[in-house]
């Protein structure tokens, strides 16, 4: 019986410091501020890749992205058909010299 009267008065007691709690000058300098969330109107206007294809620095971050992976990705594929190129024609012509 003794515990519970000890736990009443403790909730009582978190009740009456939540209640009372008012916000201080100090901890209103803690409450974080999300200024730059949208980052709107922050450096230079950004245009499509079609707009100005001669400038990389302006592109749209988006924009930017799809036309590396895509030149990355056709300098891979070009250097293997470079590479590769003869093989076949090779493997064709010994298999016809050897019948």
């Amino acid at each position: 019986m003794a515990s519970r009267v000890a736990t009443a008065a403790r909730q009582a007691a978190i009740l009456t410091r939540l209640s009372s709690a008012k916000p201080s000058p100090q901890s209103a300098n803690l409450i974080q501020r999300r200024g730059l969330a949208g980052a709107a109107g922050h450096g230079p206007p950004r245009v499509n890749v079609w707009e100005d294809p001669m400038s990389p620095s302006k592109w749209k971050e988006e924009h930017f992205v799809i036309v590396s992976l895509s030149g990355w990705g056709l300098l891979f594929f070009g250097g293997y058909k470079f590479f590769t190129r003869g093989k076949k024609d090779k493997e064709e012509k010994l298999a016809e010299a050897s019948h």
